[in-house]
């Protein structure tokens, strides 16, 4: 795996990994109030100096440019150790991103610092409860009107929902454009009009909920590049930040293997140890080869992004099916060896077994990138 990385990606890796097993690998509790938690996690992530990766050096970040590697270093080991700490990093990467790519300079002085420092929190807001994969069905409308613009509509599943203090939303600036005529903006939580309608309670909890904008004032100061290019600016940061995806599964899927491994060896059955069995050691071998598989994918994709290949979008939408899909299985078999201790409500499998699941929907579901890679295939081979 080495030759994906330098010494830098090397070193990240290796005090990320550290503060994980002291930190998280322990375990967090679920608490009842998510929100504290999640707050915590992103100062914790600032203090420690990894939020500080989601933004350019200019603007607080550690590196010159943001690096796809770098965000898949952390996604994967903060995973492995709470899901939780992994949404909260990534939403500070996928929120600050469009300003980081299309923002105004003032823009980027303005919102990038603090969520680098973990100081403030982060949000993206484009799925609608009639536009999830269908961007063309976006229903929220930003009005321009002299030196502002209004924005009507409701979005759904934004994580950080009432939490966050800067918000990327898509809205729709020329309707009869339909996808052509988004635009993008940043938001900011004490906007009047901006409205918290409810929080979305989830199979593995985190801060979500569903937002509206009713008669919004947005200063024009507040869109990001042109009216216009919002659908290019949100697809480029899906394009970067997907294959981040793939590594979060990758994450959990390597701490499923360890737990796999580690109870196979002390619960005996039948006279002799799980691993002794070989119905156990083809289980564990097929996780661990779906498991290397799914991370030579993920890095794969974020090298091409930092080196600026062409096929970014292919490869980021095979690590993200791949790792996502196979963390699923790898999961569903680590919690099988584990037996009836695996559906105990607090065991570290029944949590990664809740945590797995919505990796396969987020950022564009597998079928989703099922038709990304065929049709750049098709579109890239030669009829005949």
């Amino acid at each position: 795996m080495d030759f994906f990385f330098n010494q830098e990606h090397l070193l990240l890796r290796s005090r990320v990994r550290s503060w994980v097993e002291k930190n998280l690998i322990p375990g967090i509790r679920e608490e009842a109030d998510i929100d504290k938690q999640a707050r915590q996690l992103v100062s914790h992530l600032g203090q420690e100096g990894f939020t500080a990766y989601v933004a350019a050096k200019k603007f607080g970040g550690a590196r010159e440019n943001v690096q796809a590697r770098d965000l898949c270093i952390l996604r994967e080991e903060l995973a492995r150790g709470s899901a939780l700490a992994d949404t909260m990093f990534a939403m500070q990467a996928l929120g600050s991103y469009p300003i980081t790519i299309a923002g105004s300079e003032e823009q980027k002085q303005r919102y990038l610092p603090p969520i680098a420092r973990g100081e403030a929190i982060a949000a993206f807001a484009l799925t609608e409860p009639q536009a999830g994969s269908d961007l063309s069905s976006m229903e929220t409308r930003a009005v321009s009107r002299g030196g502002e613009y209004r924005l009507t509509g409701v979005k759904c599943f934004i994580s950080n929902a009432g939490l966050a203090q800067t918000y990327t939303v898509f809205a729709l600036t020329d309707p009869e454009k339909k996808t052509k005529g988004i635009s993008a903006f940043v938001v900011e939580a004490n906007t009047p009009g901006f409205v918290l309608k409810e929080r979305t309670p989830l199979l593995s909890p985190h801060p979500i909920g569903v937002i509206a904008f009713e008669d919004c004032r947005v200063p024009r100061t507040q869109l990001l590049g042109q009216e216009g290019e919002g659908l290019k600016i949100a697809l480029t940061t899906l394009d970067t930040l997907r294959c981040t995806v793939g590594a979060a599964a990758v994450g959990l899927a390597q701490r499923a293997l360890e737990e796999a491994v580690q109870y196979s060896r002390k619960r005996r059955q039948f006279g002799q140890a799980l691993a002794e069995f070989q119905a156990t050691q083809f289980k564990l071998a097929d996780m661990a080869t779906e498991l290397e598989a799914s991370r030579l994918l993920v890095y794969q994709a974020a090298w091409t992004r930092d080196h600026n290949q062409s096929d970014l979008k292919q490869k980021s939408s095979m690590a993200k099916l791949y790792a996502t899909e196979a963390a699923q299985r790898i999961v569903d078999q680590a919690l099988q060896i584990h037996g009836g201790t695996g559906v105990v409500v607090g065991t570290p499998v029944e949590r990664l077994y809740r945590d797995v699941r919505a990796l396969r929907i987020y950022e564009g579901t597998s079928e989703i990138q099922r038709l990304v890679i065929a049709r750049n295939l098709l579109k890239n081979s030669q009829p005949g």
